[in-house]
C-alpha cells in the first residue's frame, strides 16, 4: 500500500515575489463554518469559548491563531482552534479545512495587485484592518480580509489555489511594470 503524503494546496511553488509584493501560502489551522440556529443568541458563548469577539458583518476578529471571519449572512468561519463544543448548541458546526486555500499579500503595493482582481475599493481608508469581504478574487468566489497595513488574507476553494496564484502574479507583474 503507497503512503500518501499530505501537501497543501500551493505546496513548493509559493510563495513569490514580484515588484515590491509577496503571495505566500498561509496555514490557518482548523476552518469551521459556524452558523446560528434561527434566534440563538451565540456571542457571549463564543466569546467565552475562545476569547475573541463575535464579527459584525464584513468584520474579522481575532489574529494570527485564532481568528472569527464573518463568512457571509448569519456565517462565521472560526479559523485556527477547533471549535469548542458549547457552540453546537447555538450553531451547526462544519469542519471546512479541506475545503479551502488561503494566501498572504502583503507589500506596500498591495493594494494596486488587488484593484486589478477585486471589484471592491480596499483602499486603507475605507478597508481597514479588521474589514472583510466575501467578493469575486477575478472570476473565484473568495474572501478578501485586511490583516495590516499592507497586508490582506484572500482565501478561495482549495480547487482553485494553482489558479488564484497565477491571477495574483500577473497582476504583480502588471504592477512592477508600471515602474
Amino acid at each position: 500500500m503507497a503512503d500518501l503524503i499530505a501537501k497543501t494546496p500551493l505546496d513548493g511553488i509559493a510563495p513569490v515575489t514580484i515588484g515590491t509584493c509577496t503571495v505566500a501560502e498561509v496555514g490557518l489551522g482548523t476552518l469551521t463554518s459556524i452558523a446560528p440556529y434561527a434566534g440563538a443568541k451565540i456571542a457571549d458563548t463564543f466569546k467565552t469559548a475562545h476569547g475573541i469577539a463575535w464579527p459584525a458583518p464584513n468584520r474579522a476578529t481575532g489574529k494570527e491563531g485564532a481568528r472569527a471571519i464573518w463568512f457571509g449572512r448569519d456565517m462565521v468561519l472560526l479559523a485556527g482552534p477547533e471549535p469548542d463544543k458549547a457552540l453546537a448548541k447555538h450553531a451547526a458546526l462544519t469542519d471546512q479545512s479541506d475545503a479551502w486555500t488561503a494566501v498572504t499579500l502583503f507589500g506596500p503595493e498591495a493594494e494596486a495587485v488587488l484593484a486589478r482582481l477585486i471589484p471592491l475599493d480596499l483602499s486603507a481608508g475605507t478597508f481597514k484592518r479588521g474589514h472583510t469581504a466575501r467578493t469575486q478574487i477575478q472570476h473565484m468566489s473568495g474572501s478578501v480580509t485586511r490583516i495590516g497595513a499592507d497586508m490582506f488574507l484572500l482565501m478561495v476553494f482549495r480547487s482553485m489555489a494553482g489558479t488564484l496564484l497565477h491571477d495574483l502574479e500577473r497582476a504583480m507583474a502588471s504592477v512592477a511594470a508600471r515602474r
